[in-house]
């Protein structure tokens, strides 16, 4: 929950990504996924808030340009992105990706920050697609529940 809420606490007031980002690493393990899963689930949560569905698709297309333009991603850094995007998308439509298996040739330690990447990118794209301020989406999004604890 601590991971959820620094999230959505630092998109609300607009806080720089990087800050954010950085202001989290003490939550992550060292060679482990967490907050990584989080961050995907909040991203999941974020497309059914704004009720992306197979008949009302949010668009994948330029997303990282249009919703985390301070990112630049070149090469592995778009496949690893491409990857937490779609596993977000995944978890969305009631499958489980199998994380550890994938992440495991990346031969970093950097899964979680992809994961935190994309959930930037389908809050922002969430809250524009229901016309609303970042900030009052982050709010909705902060009164679900959240994935339940393993």
């Amino acid at each position: 929950m601590t991971a959820r809420r620094a999230l959505l606490d630092g998109l609300a007031r607009d806080a720089d990504i990087f800050e954010v980002l950085s202001g989290l690493t003490p939550l992550h393990p060292r060679s482990d996924t967490f907050p990584g899963e989080v961050f995907l689930h909040l991203a999941a949560d974020a497309l059914d808030w704004c009720g992306a569905s197979r008949a009302d698709p949010l668009l994948l297309e330029g997303l990282p340009e249009r919703f985390v333009p301070e990112c630049t991603f070149r090469g592995r850094e778009n496949i690893k992105l491409q990857y937490a995007v779609l596993a977000a998308a995944a978890l969305h439509g009631g499958t489980e990706p199998d994380l550890l298996d994938e992440v495991a040739w990346w031969q970093t330690d950097d899964f979680w920050q992809y994961a935190l990447f994309a959930a930037v990118a389908y809050i922002r794209a969430a809250a524009s697609r229901a016309g609303v301020p970042v900030r009052q989406a982050c709010q909705d999004l902060a009164q679900r529940p959240g994935p339940p604890l393993p």
